[in-house]
């Protein structure tokens, strides 16, 4: 698996897998009905931020990460990053790779710290995941996301220094 910058012409390859897992509306704090090119605006960020994806020896992209600054001014030293995995390629270390390269970049960017702002408690892989990579939860919001099927759950602040 090669994990490389992501460029406008991936856009088609992402949005099925990007749509799907949106419009799910159980991971994601992003409207259910978020268009194609508002959501390509959401996730293709412009330098210094950065967004990559994650491809096989064929070339298919596999998932993709988008990497930011958490907050601006004197807190912006603080990285932030969200994952998308497509889900037929589920359980094959993509979310992991992802993962581990975004702290990587936080890190050789100069970040003191990430910050996972809104991980839907429910979203047990994520949190795990996010676990292993050296994350702890730092609280939840109560009730702070409404799942389709389980109502209303809380959102996980995580965080780890770099």
């Amino acid at each position: 698996m090669l994990i490389r910058e992501a460029h406008a012409s991936d856009w088609p390859a992402i949005w099925p897998f990007f749509h799907r897992i949106v419009a799910a509306g159980e991971t994601f704090t992003y409207p259910v009905d978020l268009g194609r090119e508002e959501g390509r605006d959401w996730w293709l960020l412009p330098e210094p931020n950065r967004t990559v994806v994650a491809v096989d020896d064929s070339g298919t992209i596999l998932g993709t990460a988008k990497m930011n600054r958490n907050h601006m001014g004197n807190a912006g030293h603080i990285a932030s990053a969200s994952f998308m995995v497509d889900p037929a390629h589920e359980g094959r270390g993509v979310g992991r790779a992802l993962g581990e390269y975004a702290v990587g970049w936080a890190r050789a960017a100069g970040f003191r710290a990430m910050q996972f702002n809104a991980v839907v408690e429910t979203n047990v892989r994520a949190v795990g995941l996010y676990r292993s990579l050296g994350f702890e939860v730092l609280g939840t919001l109560p009730e702070g996301f409404r799942h389709p099927v389980r109502g209303y759950v809380g959102l996980h602040i995580m965080h780890r220094a770099l």
